[in-house]
């Protein structure tokens, strides 16, 4: 039976660290691509492609033979449209997960997509035993990878919800796990170059994806996590639920209590709080219709500003071994140790993304809250202090401009033709794939119901998918027409990335619309305070 909010509260902290290790192990590993592709060229994934043209030949040793396998153009690029495919689903997928997510929660989603991460291991793993017949299980493996990898992903991006205050903070790190679990391949790769055999780690990876089937479900609620303020995850919250059915009586049409007209469509629920009857309405009233949402200027900012952020760091990584291939042949001939600096380097989201996750976060504790008393009428819970949206905004506009600063001077590095100055260009990726999905992410957070985030990062991820799409036709015209070199394809996609600045013009112009009309209600709520003072000394 699955455990009750209140329960999954106390295990908050279990959770959230089992989910940042689930998601470095179990998520978005196929972006550790370059890494997948040499061991799926060791093995001879594809290999019966290269009658002619062979430009390499990779070695497969094992203790009894040593099996020499041809690798070819053709073969990079059939295998490159697998790590397109999967890519594509990892992104996309999450629209259908975000509808079904906000409807059922995140606990079937999980469940479901650790089988498909177990089941995607387990087919890898028997390719592997003879490729030349069963390569073509490489593309429903790499499928299924990125489904049940997103899938984790997506479930635990809810779960920050738990944390209040610093749940920016908690929300970075689940990207940040998200976006190092790039590293995963890297690090299987240095188990297989020792000589562990490649269908025995595919198999042990597959047995560790069901204990994370395991552990959801033991502990996650089967239930969505509501809004951090939401009083569901207390204890008392059933034995409160219990005593207001007791003191009140709800008739077809309405009841009264605390001189408060309560409708029977809604559920009210009581706790008290420093003497404070606060009462909390759940239901359709007060959230917005979600097509208000999809059509509101900043998501459809977003969704350019993401697309065009995917599709620079999908095609970088799918076509990094080329470029660095490239660059060797101009005099380094160190293509393995530059490989494996790019993979460790994808630690870094662990580190860095905090950080967008502290902007985020900035001073959000100054804000006012506000409570609603049993006499309906809304107070601070203390003197005046920052306004909630308006800094919400502001921090948002603050970690847009850092993202995108860092994406542009990581655009100008790549242009540079040398290799060991690509290490700084290893490392801004690396900070941006951690910064954008942080960044998008708490916007969504910050600025829509919370019953809406699932859906609307969903439809964001599956409009950048579909445009990241782009990456396969410019890997091939790199390959073909280019001859390998990236400069112009690099150059473009420089001048590209500067329409990232529009999102935070637009948050810019929308806070300061909003600090108008606060400060006209304000002027409106001390002239009204004004006007009743008056009348009452007159009256006396």
């Amino acid at each position: 039976m699955a455990p009750s909010l209140s329960q999954a509260y106390r295990r908050r902290w279990w959770m959230a660290v089992t989910s940042i290790i689930e998601n470095l192990l179990f998520s978005a590993v196929l972006l550790g691509w370059g890494s997948l592709l040499i061991m799926l060229k060791s093995e001879g994934f594809y290999s019966h492609l290269c009658t002619e043209n062979v430009t390499e030949a990779d070695t497969n040793v094992s203790l009894t033979e040593q099996t020499v396998w041809p690798s070819c153009i053709e073969q990079e690029e059939i295998l490159n449209l697998g790590f397109t495919i999967g890519s594509f689903i990892i992104s996309a997928s999450t629209l259908p997960l975000g509808v079904l997510m906000d409807k059922f929660g995140p606990r079937p989603v999980r469940l479901f997509g650790s089988s498909c991460f177990a089941l995607s291991m387990v087919l890898i793993a028997a390719a592997s035993y003879d490729p030349k017949v069963l390569s073509a299980l490489i593309f429903i493996a790499v499928s299924m990878n990125g489904f049940g990898g997103i899938c984790l992903t997506f479930t635990s991006l809810t779960l920050p919800n738990m944390f209040g205050n610093v749940r920016s903070t908690i929300l970075s790190l689940m990207f940040g796990s998200y976006a190092s679990s790039a590293v995963t391949f890297p690090g299987v790769k240095l188990i297989y170059d020792v000589g562990v055999s490649f269908s025995v780690i595919f198999w042990l990876w597959a047995g560790f994806a069901c204990l994370v089937f395991l552990n959801c479900f033991i502990n996650w609620p089967g239930e969505s996590f509501p809004g951090p303020e939401d009083i569901r995850y207390s204890k008392d919250f059933y034995k409160i639920k219990t005593f207001i059915s007791q003191k009140i009586s709800i008739s077809n049409k309405s009841c009264s209590f605390q001189s408060m007209r309560i409708s029977r469509k809604k559920i009210v629920n009581l706790i008290i709080q420093k003497n404070v009857y606060i009462v909390y309405f759940f239901g359709t009233a007060g959230s917005p219709p979600f097509y208000r949402s999809v059509c509101s200027p900043i998501f459809l900012w977003s969704i350019i500003t993401m697309a065009m952020s995917q599709l620079r760091i999908i095609f970088f990584m799918g076509a990094l071994n080329k470029m660095v291939e490239f660059l060797v042949t101009h005099g380094d001939p160190n293509l393995n140790l530059y490989s494996s600096i790019f993979g460790t380097l994808q630690l870094l989201c662990l580190v860095s993304c905090p950080l967008i996750g502290y902007i985020m976060d900035w001073r959000m504790k100054e804000c006012e809250d506000v409570v609603i008393s049993a006499g309906g009428e809304k107070s601070t819970s203390g003197p005046p202090k920052r306004d909630r949206k308006i800094q919400k905004l502001t921090n948002a506009i603050r970690a847009f401009i850092l993202t995108n600063t860092l994406l542009v001077i990581f655009g100008i590095i790549s242009l540079i033709d040398n290799l060991p100055i690509q290490v700084v260009s290893f490392v801004l990726h690396t900070a941006v794939r951690g910064f954008i999905h942080s960044c998008c992410g708490g916007l969504y957070a910050a600025v829509y119901p919370t019953n809406h985030f699932g859906t609307l990062t969903g439809l964001q991820s599956m409009i950048s998918a579909v445009f990241a799409l782009l990456q396969q036709p410019l890997f091939m015209w790199m390959v073909g027409p280019l001859k390998g070199d990236p400069y112009w394809i690099n150059l473009g996609l420089l001048v590209f990335s500067l329409i990232g600045y529009l999102l935070p013009g637009y948050l810019f112009y929308h806070r300061r619309q909003i600090t108008k009309e606060k400060t006209a209600r304000d002027s409106l709520s001390l002239s009204q305070s004004v006007q009743q003072s008056n009348s009452l000394n007159l009256n006396k």
